[in-house]
C-alpha cells in the first residue's frame, strides 16, 4: 500500500446543475442562490479526477457533512461529466 502514499485524487461531489448567461451569473452577490436541477433527496455525482465514479446520498455528521456511497459506477461506463 506505501506504492500508492504519493498519488492524489481531485474529489467532487456533485450536488446538481443549472444553467445561466455569464451576465446573471457577475451580477449575483453575496448570499446569491442559484437553483439547481436536483431535488432533495436526489443522489448526488462523485468525481475522481473529474469522471463519475459513483453516486451518494448527502448526511449530515454532527456539525460535518458526508456523502454515503450508495453506488459504485462499473468500470466500463465510467464516462466523464459532460458526456453522461
Amino acid at each position: 500500500m506505501a506504492t500508492f502514499d504519493d498519488i492524489t485524487v481531485d474529489i467532487s461531489v456533485v450536488l446538481g446543475r443549472s444553467e445561466m448567461p455569464i451576465h446573471q451569473l457577475l451580477r449575483m452577490g453575496r448570499g446569491g442562490v442559484i437553483e439547481l436541477n436536483a431535488e432533495e433527496n436526489d443522489d448526488v455525482e462523485i468525481l475522481a479526477n473529474k469522471k463519475l465514479v459513483a453516486k451518494g446520498q448527502v448526511m449530515v455528521l454532527g456539525d460535518k457533512v458526508g456523502v454515503r456511497i450508495t453506488e459504485v459506477i462499473n468500470k466500463k461506463s465510467v464516462t466523464t461529466p459532460a458526456e453522461a
